[in-house]
């Protein structure tokens, strides 16, 4: 009896090095309570004022225009001027997708299904979008997005594997998921000599699909 021929399985490609340092820089940038309610604000109001931001976040109209500034250094935001006014809009779609997976994983979190909703655009609670930025400033790092982007398209996988799909270095990925496992951002499971690594749910694997997704969509325009 001949042996059944399996038909391949497709593993979806990582993301060129290109895109990811780019996504990597800019996730830094958001990983900061008051930088992502700005940007938020800014995502469900469209253009607006550093003063109309300050009272839409409840700080400080100095300390809004220091992060605003910063963000505009790193292409997050963008200006136009009318008159002696300065308005600022985020300046690509992306970091504002990754408000629509922030909104979805609520959603799912808490069962309110407005959340759900493709075109729903809603301020999310303060407290979440807190936890949210602090859960993302702990995982944005380019070796920390690769694991974690190799785990999300190729399931539970051991350290070999992983160094295999990710070209890096085995000591550096064993240190990461050290770090991603006491984070609670992968799980592990020991069979035999080996440790098989899988990620768990989260705003870490809802970034990573969001990423994947705005990169699918507009290519190297991302």
């Amino acid at each position: 009896m001949s042996t059944p021929v399996l038909p391949d399985v497709k593993i979806k490609s990582l993301l060129p090095d290109a895109i990811m340092t780019r996504a990597v820089r800019g996730l830094t940038y958001i990983a900061h309570p008051l930088r992502l309610r700005i940007l938020e604000f800014l995502d469900v109001y469209g253009m607006s004022s550093v003063s109309a931001i300050a009272r839409g976040v409840g700080a400080e109209q100095m300390i809004v225009s220091q992060s605003l500034r910063k963000m505009r250094e790193t292409e997050l935001v963008q200006t136009h001027r009318r008159g002696i006014f300065i308005y600022y809009e985020i300046c690509r779609e992306y970091p504002a997708s990754i408000f629509v997976c922030l909104r979805k994983l609520f959603g799912h979190m808490t069962d309110q299904l407005k959340f759900l909703r493709a075109n729903h655009k809603e301020i999310l609670p303060t407290d979440y979008t807190t936890m949210a930025a602090n859960r993302i400033k702990l995982f944005a790092n380019y070796d920390k997005m690769r694991i974690l982007e190799y785990l999300t398209y190729n399931g539970e996988s051991c350290v070999s594997e992983i160094v295999a799909g990710t070209n890096i270095p085995q000591i550096k990925v064993s240190q990461y998921l050290k770090k991603l496992y006491d984070d609670d951002f992968v799980k592990s499971r020991r069979d035999g000599r080996h440790v098989y690594y899988e990620i768990t749910a989260g705003v870490h694997k809802t970034t990573i699909g969001c990423i994947h997704k705005r990169y699918d969509n507009v290519g190297d325009g991302f």
